[in-house]
């Protein structure tokens, strides 16, 4: 249950982009126990409000290792369409 409340004030930390703060909790989540699928997950989305989209997917992958049928996969696959997009705009100018 601890640890539920602990992702609880990583989404609002996210939500209140404290970005920074954020990744913290995460990093000290990850660090006790590398198997934990939302921790991965949450890392994503820092790292997608970041806009860095290699480092959300590889976070997002990590998740999808772990659990095949996590939420990450629908938040990998729209960062795949968010690259695939930027990256054929800047082929058209």
């Amino acid at each position: 249950m601890e640890l539920e409340i602990k992702y609880e004030r990583i989404r609002a930390l996210i939500n209140e982009e404290k970005l920074d703060e954020a990744m913290q909790g995460i990093d000290e989540i990850i660090a006790k126990n590398t198997n934990q699928e939302m921790a991965y997950y949450l890392k994503g989305n820092i790292y997608r409000k970041k806009q860095d989209w290699q480092n959300a997917i590889n976070n997002y992958s990590a998740a999808i290792e772990i659990n095949p049928s996590s939420v990450a996969v629908g938040a990998k696959d729209m960062c795949i369409e968010i690259l695939n997009f930027f990256n054929t705009d800047m082929y058209n100018h």
